[in-house]
C-alpha cells in the first residue's frame, strides 16, 4: 500500500466521504453516489421511449428530436436528497457524476449517435457569481465525457436576471421567460444536432425558451435531456 493510499484511507476513517443520495459511507471505487444507489435510482429510462411523459409535454411548442431525463424527482427521496447537495451545498461533481451515468444510457442508444454537440442552460451572470458554479454544466461536462462529443458553455447565453419560476403557473413561467436567451455565434451550431440540458425538468418552460433561440439557426436539429423530471 502506498503512503498516500494509506493516508486517504486514514483521512477516510475520520472524515467519510458520504453517498450523496442515502447518506452511507462510501467506499473505495465509489464516487458520490454508491453502487445500492446506482443500481436503485429511479429511473426513467426514457432513452428507450421516444413518447415519453415529458416528450409529450413539448409537442406543439417546439419542434424536438429527442427528449431524455435520467431519473424521477419526488419530495423525501434520493434523488431530491441529491438536487438539494448538488445546487444549494457546493456539491458540483454530482452532476458530473450523473451526467456520466445518463451519458452511459445515451452513449448506447443508437438515436442518440447523431447529437454533435452538448450545451447547457445557462445561468445569468448574477446567479452564477452567487452560486459559483451552473450545475447544468457540470452535468454536460459528464454527458460529454461518457458520449464523446463536444460541450459548449459560452453561446446560449441568459440576457436578464428573471424571478424565481416557483410559484409560478405554466403561462406566467412562459411570460417570464421571452426574450431571456440569445445565442452570440449561431454560425457555429448551423447544421448540428444540439443536445440542450437543464438540471430539473417541471413545465419546461425553460428548457423551450432556450429552444425556440437555438432553433431560429438554420438546419439545426435539437433535443433535450435533463436529470430529473418532477411530475
Amino acid at each position: 500500500m502506498s503512503v498516500r493510499t494509506y493516508l486517504k484511507d486514514f483521512v477516510a476513517l475520520i472524515f467519510p466521504e458520504l453517498c450523496q443520495a442515502c447518506g452511507c459511507s462510501l467506499v473505495n471505487g465509489e464516487d458520490m453516489i454508491c453502487m445500492n444507489c446506482v443500481y436503485d435510482l429511479p429511473y426513467t429510462n426514457f432513452h428507450q421511449q421516444k413518447d415519453n411523459v415529458v416528450a409529450r409535454q413539448f409537442w406543439g411548442r417546439i419542434d424536438l428530436q429527442l427528449v431524455y431525463v435520467l431519473l424521477y424527482f419526488t419530495k423525501g427521496g434520493k434523488v431530491q436528497n441529491m438536487m438539494h447537495q448538488f445546487k444549494y451545498k457546493n456539491m458540483p461533481r454530482i452532476g458530473n457524476r450523473l451526467g456520466e451515468i445518463a451519458g452511459k444510457q445515451l452513449g448506447a442508444t443508437p438515436a442518440y449517435q447523431t447529437i454533435d454537440v452538448v450545451i447547457p442552460v445557462p445561468l445569468h451572470p448574477k446567479k452564477l457569481k452567487l452560486r459559483g458554479y451552473n450545475q447544468s454544466d457540470h452535468f454536460a461536462q459528464g454527458l460529454a465525457v461518457k458520449m464523446n462529443i463536444q460541450v459548449d458553455c459560452e453561446n446560449l447565453i441568459r440576457l436578464k436576471h428573471t424571478q424565481t419560476q416557483t410559484k409560478k403557473s405554466r403561462f406566467s413561467r412562459y411570460e417570464n421567460m421571452k426574450e431571456v436567451f440569445s445565442v452570440k455565434k449561431p454560425e457555429k451550431l448551423a447544421g448540428k444536432h444540439v443536445l440542450l440540458v437543464d438540471d430539473i425538468v417541471t413545465t419546461g418552460s425553460t428548457l423551450e425558451a432556450c429552444g425556440i433561440e437555438l432553433l431560429k439557426i438554420p438546419g439545426l436539429t435539437l433535443s433535450i435531456a435533463a436529470i430529473a423530471y418532477a411530475e
